[in-house]
């Protein structure tokens, strides 16, 4: 029996589908000690982790070697002076001595941050200052050391610094400290209130929020893995994600070991679909999630057969119904797409026992209370625009919700005004109860009268040969209030000009409402992104 069933109560119909679930958990739960050690000990041969990277190098890892592993690490964290309540950087990529950092973490008590690799020096000094991190465990690629360090001396701090499988000056090898360190390690104290996970979200405006989850999270995600990746028993679950993103959290860690299914890690550095879909097939992966982009690839490139696979999930941007289509009728899989945030879990999926609706966000999850509300606090009705808002069963307290922003109660305060969390996204129901996505509130472009999410145009747009990145936006324009305004990255072949202006406005035009025409194209060579590859709507907005 899968241990996920010790904390939680569900109820499923006849087809498989979930209708409710609760969380059953002691005041003391820590995914350390009561998931990942406990299979160890129950089970100690089954496997947790299966891991390659593009040099050919393998390890696969049972929970007894996750156990033991995190102890060693824990105990050189301890050794160290990390305990309870402190902040431990990790960046890590996608090498498997985060699942010992990540668990080793979770059983001292301590904060762990993950993030990206890709952090540049002025990136690492604001989340230094604002995090207060008592220490750092990095990889020796991508200079990332060398980073870490010049950040610390800009940011006038000082930390305890560990790297990974090498050495790098000013840093302990944590590989050869762990050899040192015991193989057991006495259970810390620490409550399922307590900080667990401090996530630097990638907002479109200001400065990354701190994002602080309690040790109750991991337990959120039971229902992103059971009934959304449809992770199964001895199973093999595969979720492209960069360790630094809470993607990795979703599809790489808790809900999948909580339901006994196995991970697989693939630690490359450039995406090469025919090498993803060997490491597939190599290792039978049996449930696959991956953003659209990495479906938009595949689709170009070829689908291989992949016989052990059965279930396939996608998340993170638009898929555009071309690539659904061609996927499913080259696999027999459906593209199941889901919605959440970084400070929540799955809120909406195209969940297990329904079929696959293309484009849509699919029914919310059992596990919260969600309502689309308008502006005037009222829930909207069939095809009206409203804000996901999720509605606790206690005041202020929702399993699965992010505790706090770090050092801003006043924006805390602000989500989570009139009694219910504002998540800022726009969605409509159809009259099957199936939701869709509209755009974030604050992109949402207001036009003679008519409100218009870009994420619709931007489809359209994307159907064009000549685009190979867009974003859409609103402009004052004294006769709309508003006019559509399309940001083009042409692609290889073709020259900005007044003709390929033209052209795309009339292609687009042709497939949309009036309303939703497109009045303005401009060129530019490469979009203002955020860290994580967000486009960032406000600088385009912001460009004259």
């Amino acid at each position: 029996m899968s241990i996920y069933k010790q904390y939680c109560s569900e109820i499923v119909d006849e087809n498989g589908r979930l209708q409710k679930i609760t969380l059953k958990y002691p005041d003391n739960f820590n995914f350390g000690y009561d998931v990942v050690d406990k299979i160890a000990d129950e089970t100690p041969q089954k496997r947790a982790l299966v891991w390659c990277n593009v040099e050919g190098e393998e390890h696969i890892f049972s929970f007894a070697d996750i156990k033991k592993y995190s102890n060693q690490m824990a105990n050189v964290f301890q050794s160290a002076g990390i305990g309870h309540g402190d902040r431990v950087m990790l960046i890590l990529k996608r090498h498997y001595e985060y699942w010992f950092a990540a668990v080793a973490l979770h059983k001292l008590g301590a904060v762990m941050i993950p993030v990206t690799h890709m952090l540049t020096v002025s990136d690492l000094v604001y989340r230094m200052k604002a995090s207060k991190a008592k220490a750092f465990v990095c990889t020796t690629q991508n200079e990332v050391p060398g980073k870490i360090t010049e950040a610390l001396e800009e940011a006038g701090m000082t930390a305890k610094l560990w790297c990974v499988q090498g050495d790098a000056d000013g840093f302990e090898n944590m590989t050869e400290a762990m050899k040192e360190a015991s193989e057991e390690f006495e259970r810390v104290q620490t409550l399922a209130a307590d900080p667990m996970m401090l996530y630097f979200t990638s907002g479109t405006t200001g400065y990354p929020k701190g994002v602080i989850h309690d040790h109750s999270y991991p337990l959120a995600h039971i229902v992103t893995a059971k009934y959304w990746h449809q992770a199964e028993e001895d199973g093999l679950h595969f979720t492209v994600a960069e360790t630094g993103w809470a993607k990795a959290s979703w599809g790489k860690l808790y809900g999948q070991w909580l339901v006994g299914c196995a991970v697989m890690v693939y630690d490359f550095d450039n995406f090469e679909p025919k090498q993803l879909t060997a490491v597939i097939n190599h290792y039978g992966v049996t449930s696959f999630c991956a953003p659209p982009t990495v479906y938009r690839y595949l689709v170009r490139k070829g689908i291989p057969d992949m016989p052990t696979l059965r279930h396939a999930t996608t998340a993170g941007e638009m898929l555009a119904p071309e690539v659904f289509h061609k996927f499913t009728e080259r696999t027999g899989l459906q593209l199941c797409e889901g919605y959440g945030q970084t400070e929540t879990t799955l809120l909406m999926a195209n969940f297990k026992g329904y079929d696959a609706v293309e484009g849509s966000m699919g029914t919310p999850s059992p596990f919260y209370n969600l309502e689309l509300r308008g502006k005037d606090g009222k829930p909207a009705g069939i095809g009206e625009i409203g804000e996901v808002v999720i509605i606790p069963e206690k005041a202020g307290k929702q399993p699965g919700v992010f505790t706090t922003y770090l050092d801003d109660d006043e924006q805390y305060g602000y989500v989570w005004r009139d009694g219910v969390y504002h998540t800022g996204d726009a969605a409509y129901m159809d009259e099957h109860g199936h939701y869709w996505f509209h755009g974030r509130f604050d992109d949402i472009i207001k036009t003679g009268g008519f409100r218009v999410g870009p994420y619709e145009v931007e489809n359209v747009l994307m159907e064009h040969p000549a685009v190979v990145e867009c974003s859409v936006i609103g402009v004052p324009d004294s006769l709309r209030g508003q006019a559509i305004k399309a940001v083009v990255v042409p692609g290889a072949g073709y020259e900005p000009s007044q003709e390929l202006e033209l052209e795309i406005k009339n292609f687009c035009n042709q497939k949309l409402s009036e309303y939703k025409w497109i009045r303005f194209v401009e060129f530019i060579t490469e979009m203002p992104k955020t860290i994580s590859g967000k486009i960032q709507k406000t600088v385009l907005r912001g460009q004259k």
